[in-house]
């Protein structure tokens, strides 16, 4: 593990404090929600005057990345790849580290770490905990996983001082379930600017899947729809499982056997990413659990015509910038390509998903709430103190 001088010690404060975030796999990472986050919010953080620390795990990022800012600190710790105890073996090497570092504030990311806040909570570290959807209802868990994050959420209402959630809808069910209210910041998108069409794609001509390819984001059932869609358009499916496994072998077989059908794999290019989204005739969001989705959200601020699976968080993410459908093949098919056939209802959803974006979902205003949040967390452990 990176021994303690990685991260300054106690001594002059800058104007804000120090900042350590945990939970995620580094800066600048491209992996999910979360790295998209902080690729937005650190940065903001140290212009506010904040002393900014990531952890995360090593080969995650690139050092020569042009993204990366170098006034943001970075520290890579030791955990165990898999799919089952990543999250729980970074998250204790992180947080053993910063509470030997005593860090103003943390920003702590996902449940599951919520075992690990009373070895920050015991330093006099304040806490602010963005919970993430509700891990403990997906499908791609089996039963001991979903016990082990619904234990981390026991937890993290226990130990936490303050819980972020990234939706209204998430917001009711902690409250339901465990009684702890807290702070709603969702995600942001950024407006791309004009962007070239991929080579071999038609403005508005083909229907885009992006997504971690696990079941409760409807991938089984957008992939059985794909073969008949490709009869009309291009279909192209962007994302991994990130494990490998048995939807990736399916899209790959179906690629390989449909000319009309491209997979791309995982894609950290924002430009390649943002220019899909942007000329995409349908973009088919099939998330059904979790709160505001930030592909969703960027894919908003493309401009894509969305068709989205009938979900609580979906609508609340875009009111009526969207299609609703219900989660069958056949519901799917039919929304997708009713989209595909139509260029005034493409560009009405356009249109109003990108004036939503602009409305509710700009990363200024996300990292200006995280920033006060951050600033209250501190103020509240002084008092307390």
């Amino acid at each position: 593990m990176p021994g303690d001088d990685e991260i300054p010690q106690q001594g002059p404060r800058t104007p804000r404090g120090r900042v350590v975030i945990i939970g995620t796999r580094g800066y600048p990472s491209y992996y999910g929600g979360f790295e998209t986050l902080v690729r937005r919010l650190a940065p903001h953080l140290v212009d506010e005057g904040w002393e900014v620390t990531v952890y995360g795990r090593a080969g995650s990022t690139r050092p020569d990345d042009p993204e990366r800012d170098a006034r943001i600190a970075t520290v890579d710790t030791p955990g165990r790849e898999s799919r089952s105890l990543s999250t729980l073996s970074y998250g204790l090497t992180s947080s053993l580290h910063a509470a030997r570092t005593r860090p103003d504030v943390a920003l702590v990311m996902n449940v599951a770490n919520g075992y690990w806040l009373p070895l920050l909570k015991a330093r006099g570290i304040p806490t602010v905990v963005n919970v993430d959807g509700i891990e403990w209802d997906r499908d791609k868990w089996g039963r001991l996983a979903r016990s082990v994050f619904r234990g981390g959420a026991r937890a993290t209402a226990r130990f936490a001082d303050v819980l972020v959630y990234d939706a209204e809808a998430i917001r009711d069910r902690w409250v339901r379930d465990f009684g702890r209210d807290g702070v709603v910041i969702p995600y942001g998108g950024q407006p791309p600017g004009d962007l070239p069409l991929l080579d071999g794609l038609r403005h508005r001509g083909y229907a885009l899947m992006v997504a971690r390819l696990v079941p409760e984001n409807t991938v089984p059932q957008f992939l059985e729809a794909a073969s008949e869609m490709s009869r009309v358009a291009d279909v192209v499916v962007v994302g991994t499982s990130g494990y490998g496994g048995e939807l990736d072998a399916r899209v790959a077989a179906l690629a390989a056997g449909n000319q009309r059908i491209r997979w791309l794999g995982h894609v950290s290019d924002d430009r390649t990413l943002f220019s899909l989204w942007q000329h995409a005739g349908a973009y088919f969001h099939g998330h059904s659990v979790g709160g505001t989705n930030p592909g969703l959200v960027q894919a908003m601020a493309c401009g894509a015509p969305v068709v989205a699976r009938d979900t609580v968080f979906n609508r609340e993410v875009l009111d009526d910038a969207g299609v609703f459908v219900g989660p069958t093949p056949t519901d799917i098919r039919d929304g997708m390509l009713a989209t595909l056939s139509d260029p005034s209802l493409q560009d009405k959803l356009s249109q109003a998903a990108l004036a939503r974006a602009q409305a509710h979902y700009r990363w200024p205003d996300i990292n200006q709430a995280y920033g006060r949040t951050l600033i209250d967390a501190c103020r509240s452990s002084e008092v307390a103190s």
